[in-house]
């Protein structure tokens, strides 16, 4: 991944500000991406909000650019560039965070002092919200492993419950449908169905099988699992705390029965997503200027 750090879009914004048009946001943005030649793969990176990263760096740029002066906004939420926009872009072509320095005399305050050099710069390339994001982004990541964890440690049957209470938070069951797991024995390989509707026409099996981390599910496991199905459903969910094998998943997805296969690193990201297994600690609040009231 290539994308541009936050400081480093401040001179596609200038180049594509320097015709003189006032654009909004979006409009920067787009042109901005365009103007570094991002790739559809690059703009389909995103935070753990949601957003497009690319987006949120050129969103921090736009911000600085507009503090120093560099930018200007003749009206709420567009911007046009400045005298001293087109100086910065003329005399310093790569505009750094220095050259915005030495031509506007506005420096970004860092917001977190490091020990050493080469962490600060790391720290001052990425942006506020990155900061925040990259530290949620571990913490997910510690918590994930915690959980497989836990479910290895526990009873099959407690793993099957899981899954099961799983895909109900994910909303299948509705209102009106029902969510159980199968009997321990004798269910065919199927560990647990869910009823989509009050009568149970629509129905969603699973197989859930703890394998550790580095065991996968073959191709005969997912072929048990179809061979289950035949004559109930047009299709299941096979979960497991491994991984699966790419026979397996070229079988999957080969095979008429539509089958969905959720490895163990999936599933404890959608655990975390839907809030099974795990609580919310500390919800931190982000503000930013309501330029409404200011208008």
């Amino acid at each position: 991944m290539a994308i541009p750090k936050w400081h480093e879009f401040m001179a596609p914004i200038l180049r594509v500000m320097s015709d003189g048009r006032t654009r909004d946001r979006s409009e920067i943005t787009a042109a901005a991406a365009d103007d570094v030649q991002l790739t559809e793969t690059e703009r389909e990176v995103t935070l753990t909000t949601g957003q497009p990263m690319y987006a949120n760096r050129v969103g921090w740029a736009i911000s600085h650019l507009s503090k120093a002066g560099a930018l200007a906004r003749p009206e709420r939420g567009r911007y046009v560039i400045t005298d001293d926009g087109r100086a910065l872009l003329a005399k310093y072509p790569a505009v750094t965070r220095a050259d915005v320095e030495a031509v506007t005399g506005y420096r970004r305050k860092r917001s977190i002092t490091e020990t050493t050099a080469k962490v600060t710069e790391e720290v001052e390339s990425l942006d506020p919200s990155e900061l925040i994001d990259q530290g949620i982004r571990q913490i997910q990541e510690e918590v994930a492993a915690e959980l497989l964890t836990r479910l290895m440690a526990k009873p099959p049957t407690f793993f099957e419950q899981t899954v099961v209470d799983l895909l109900v938070a994910m909303g299948y069951g509705g209102a009106e449908g029902q969510a159980r797991v199968t009997s321990a024995t004798g269910d065919g390989g199927i560990d647990g169905v869910i009823d989509q509707d009050t009568l149970g026409l629509n129905r969603v099996y699973i197989q859930a099988k703890r394998y550790a981390p580095d065991n996968s599910v073959g191709r005969p496991e997912v072929q048990g699992f179809v061979g289950a199905l035949s004559g109930k459903a047009d299709g299941g969910v096979f979960i497991t705390t491994g991984r699966f094998s790419p026979g397996a998943r070229q079988y999957a997805e080969a095979v008429p029965t539509r089958i969905i296969l959720i490895d163990g690193e999936r599933l404890a990201s959608l655990m975390i997503r839907f809030g099974v297994g795990v609580q919310a600690k500390q919800t931190v609040q982000i503000v930013e200027i309501d330029e409404d009231y200011f208008d």
